[in-house]
């Protein structure tokens, strides 16, 4: 603002004052264009006037250089940067709560990587020698100095692993030849005119033994091995057992001259009806208990069609017949094993049944004389046995064995007409299907096997990485249903027709049977599901739902066997090892 004293001054006056205005305007105009930031000169008078400059003057865009700054978290940048303002320092305000591992710099979400050049085949020869000879150059070292060498052998500068292995070999990797191993002197005489002392390559070592016999202490330790080897593969040639049969009943023979396996005709029941009763019911009490065996049973089968005798086989090498109805006695005991027995079997007319042991014996009874009829054997372990059921095919029988093979046998000639021999272990089970053309075994293998008939190559195999080993197979009544107990404590439903695909939505569980083969039944109406465990407990499922609907403690130790009476509607039959036979009504 202009300090004027002459208020009443002339034209020429002002005319003068704004002349010289214009004159100091023009002179600060001429100064270098960022003289507004340097500080007042007072020699100036028009400084002395101002005291407020309301438009100052604005500096060009590129009369100066403005600094700029770029964002470490941008991914893309709309102009060309220099180097200084690219690689500039991260300024501003820092988080006083990170730690050192966060304040690194990182490049990636674990870290920060740095590039470097690998070579291909160096890498892979470093690896192969590393996993060859147990060492390898130490990637953290770029060069090993001149001078080092070997500090005592324990340390190889530059190698990581077995350094002694490093030491022995110089360092050699799997893409050189190692040091020379050291040749044994071998007498030579290459000389050809030399006939009788010619060797060529073949001569010996000069440290070569011709002969090497052990010593006393050697020889008494490799026929104490040979002897026991020898006794473990023997198979013990004694005189046969003397094979009898007790009876037990004084009326054998009825008033007609019918024995025992004549069914009776005044108990109320039709035995030889072919249908199944109408409706099954749960058992609710114990009504008899058959003793006799003096180990566990291992099998008990119903007599064919009539079921008014129960057929047991027992640990006690014994094979025991029983009444099922009236006084309920014991018939006859057949006594002709020298171990266990497995399995048994009736035909179809139950004249003759077979008794199969651990003794390697297969042997075919007469049910009504109690004398042996013949003696089968393969040398092997019979594990399960069945007659044919066609009535023109029961001179025929099948049995699985410990050596994997099911051997068929014909009762005529006592010659084995048939093996099948596709299982990778020992035979369990074998049943008849789809009206006797085919039949199904199981096995350790954990496996299912489907077999034409007479045709020793299997139509269809069953193995599944769920799979469990099944030890023991029931067939339904109607035929169509395969109920196999499998060892990890369910019982698995498998099509017996046509596909023979598993049933995954009907699988019974509850029960523990893990490491036994205990033996299911189905009720005659196919309405239950009746199976022993080896807790001793006897379980009964229904097979629509597949729920459980009653468990009861029938024995004391393993239940082996649970089986319903194909004419009583409520009748059960449990066999254990504590060798007693129970019924249930």
């Amino acid at each position: 603002m202009l300090d004027i004293h002459n208020y009443g001054s002339s034209s020429e006056s002002d005319s003068e004052a704004d002349e010289a205005t214009k004159k100091v305007i023009t002179k600060a105009q001429t100064t270098d264009a960022v003289a507004h930031l340097k500080p007042i000169d007072p020699a100036l008078s028009i400084a002395k006037s101002l005291a407020v400059c309301s438009a100052p003057e604005v500096v060009p865009m590129n009369a100066v250089d403005v600094s700029r700054t770029i964002d470490p978290t941008v991914k893309e940048v709309a102009y060309n940067p220099k180097f200084e303002e690219l690689y500039a320092p991260v300024k501003g305000p820092e988080n006083p709560n990170l730690t050192q591992q966060m304040r690194a710099p990182r490049n990636t979400l674990s870290g920060y990587v740095e590039k470097a050049h690998i070579n291909a085949f160096e890498f892979e020869n470093q690896r192969r020698t590393f996993h060859t000879y147990g060492y390898a150059l130490d990637p953290s070292v770029d060069e090993v100095a001149d001078g080092q060498g070997f500090v005592g052998r324990l340390y190889f500068p530059g190698f990581v692993g077995d350094l002694q292995s490093a030491y022995n070999d110089d360092g050699k990797t799997v893409f050189e030849s190692p040091k020379p191993k050291k040749k044994r002197k071998q007498d030579k005489n290459d000389n050809p005119e030399d006939i009788d002392g010619f060797v060529g390559p073949w001569g010996k070592y000069q440290d070569e033994q011709s002969i090497a016999r052990p010593n006393d202490r050697e020889k008494a330790e490799l026929e104490e091995i040979l002897a026991k080897r020898h006794r473990r593969n023997r198979i013990v040639e004694d005189k046969p057992l003397e094979e009898k049969s007790v009876l037990h009943i004084k009326d054998a023979y009825d008033y007609q001259g019918r024995s025992y396996l004549h069914a009776p005709h005044d108990l109320g029941i039709n035995l030889r009806s072919t249908s199944a009763p109408n409706k099954c019911f749960l058992p609710k009490s114990h009504i008899h208990t058959w003793t006799g065996h003096t180990k566990g049973i291992s099998s008990i089968r119903w007599f064919p069609q009539t079921a008014h005798l129960l057929l047991s086989g027992s640990m006690d090498c014994r094979v025991k017949l029983w009444e099922v109805f009236g006084e309920r006695r014991c018939i006859r005991t057949f006594s002709g094993h020298r171990q266990a027995i497995k399995d048994i079997a009736w035909n179809n007319k139950g004249t003759k049944f077979l008794s199969a042991s651990y003794d390697r014996y297969i042997k075919m009874w007469d049910a009504e004389t109690g004398e042996v009829i013949s003696r089968f054997t393969a040398r092997k372990m019979p594990f399960c046995v069945k007659f044919h059921p066609d009535n023109n095919k029961q001179h025929l029988f099948v049995a699985g064995t410990s050596d994997k093979k099911i051997i068929c046998w014909d009762t005529r000639s006592g010659d084995i007409v048939q093996e099948y021999d596709r299982h990778l272990g020992a035979v369990n089970t074998i049943t008849f299907v789809d009206e006797n053309r085919r039949f199904v075994t199981t096995s350790d293998d954990k496996s299912m096997r489907i077999w034409e008939w007479d045709i020793p190559v299997d139509m269809k195999y069953i193995a599944d990485p769920t799979m469990h080993s099944m030890p023991a197979v029931t067939l339904a009544p109607n035929g169509k249903w395969l109920a196999c107990q499998s060892l990890d404590n369910k019982i698995v439903i498998f099509s017996a027709l046509y596909r023979f695909k598993m049933n995954r939505k009907k699988t019974f569980s509850g029960h523990m049977v893990s490491g036994y083969a205990c033996q299911l039944d189905f009720s005659p109406d196919m309405s239950y599901l009746v199976s022993g465990d080896g807790d001793g407990k006897c379980y009964i499922w229904d097979w629509k739902t597949t729920k459980m609907y009653k468990k009861w403690q029938a024995h004391e130790g393993v239940c082996i066997s649970a089986m319903w009476h194909p004419h009583e509607a409520s009748k059960v039959v449990t066999a254990g090892w504590d060798g007693l036979i129970k019924y249930w009504d």
